[in-house]
């Protein structure tokens, strides 16, 4: 088995939060490589972490299949989340490297064999797709690409129950797209799919490896003694999910003190 050290990509939109910033910084601290797609200049962004262009890899148009935008053109509520679920798949067809969300803090490097797909548990029967790898002959990549060339975005492993729900709504005279039924349609729920359908699941990490602080942002925000956390060899890295907290000034003994301290430039 070859590993290596892959290239960290990923999309964003707006100004970086100071969360954002940090984590960037960390990923760079672990060696890797790291490139942040959008489709405008990115304020705030790290020193040494490239930029690039968003266009190449998905058009913008492909926001509207989704749904139309704003009237200043502005994307509606889920539209930067879905979009992201595309873009991440797009990158991984063209073997671009590996996805890490921008509020993932890495404290280890990321080492994959890339004949491999790479992600992790998030819930005990979902995968993450905030941390992903997949060969660019993956045949979930594969899946997405077949479900991008349909007219409408509908794909064919979609759970009864969200099929039922689209129904009914449609039955109603409510929204005939998919993918306002759900903001992670095209996310974690898909890849657990797809990854259950094409025997993938034997490949994903243990819960802790990514997601220890994932769905409990107090423990990264707030004073804590989070020193298991940092010494267990098992957690690479940690998903954030904020919940609009990226932008506040880091609390004094909380693990994002620690964090700052270690990787922000402003500490």
């Amino acid at each position: 088995m070859t590993r290596v050290l892959p290239e960290v990509v990923t999309f964003w939109r707006g100004p970086l939060d100071r969360l954002r910033q940090t984590c960037l910084r960390s990923q760079l601290a672990a060696g890797h490589n790291v490139t942040v797609y959008s489709f405008d200049p990115l304020p705030g962004l790290p020193d040494g972490v490239g930029n690039a262009e968003a266009e190449a890899v998905l058009p913008y148009a492909f926001s509207e299949r989704l749904r139309p935008p704003q009237p200043d053109g502005s994307w509606r509520d889920w539209t930067t989340l879905q979009f992201s679920d595309f873009f991440r798949m797009r990158l991984m067809a063209q073997g671009a490297g590996i996805w890490l969300d921008a509020d993932v803090l890495l404290l280890r490097p990321v080492e994959i064999d890339p004949a491999l797909p790479f992600f992790a548990w998030e819930r005990p029967r979902q995968l993450g797709n905030s941390v992903l790898y997949l060969p660019p002959n993956d045949p979930i990549v594969a899946e997405f690409d077949a479900l991008m060339a349909q007219e409408e975005l509908t794909p064919n492993w979609l759970s009864l129950r969200h099929r039922l729900t689209f129904a009914a709504r449609r039955l109603r005279g409510g929204s005939k797209r998919l993918s306002d039924i759900r903001v992670a349609i095209f996310g974690p729920a898909a890849l657990t799919a797809l990854a259950r359908r094409h025997g993938s699941l034997r490949h994903a990490l243990p819960k802790r490896s990514f997601y220890a602080v994932h769905a409990e942002p107090k423990a990264f925000f707030d004073p804590s003694d989070f020193s298991a956390l940092i010494s267990d060899p098992a957690i690479v890295g940690l998903h954030v999910s904020p919940k609009g907290r990226g932008g506040e000034t880091p609390a004094p003994g909380s693990l994002y003190a620690w964090a700052a301290g270690r990787f922000d430039a402003r500490s």
